[in-house]
């Protein structure tokens, strides 16, 4: 997966035109990382069939 993460972060950088200094990969891809872990603990937990979704609230 290292260089699934490392292909996506060039790809991604590439995609947006975005110069991405080889001294700052490292924090980016950790904060990938990071990213992703968390949105596996939302995509894993288990919710029922017949659940519904929050309200819509403003401020």
């Amino acid at each position: 997966m290292a260089d699934q993460l490392d292909d996506y972060v060039n790809a991604a950088a590439r995609a947006l035109e975005l110069p991405l200094d080889d001294a700052w990969r490292p924090a980016v891809r950790a904060n990938l990382e990071v990213a992703l872990r968390l949105a596996k603990l939302v995509d894993d937990f288990p919710l029922p069939d017949d659940a519904a979704s929050a309200a819509i609230y403003s401020a």
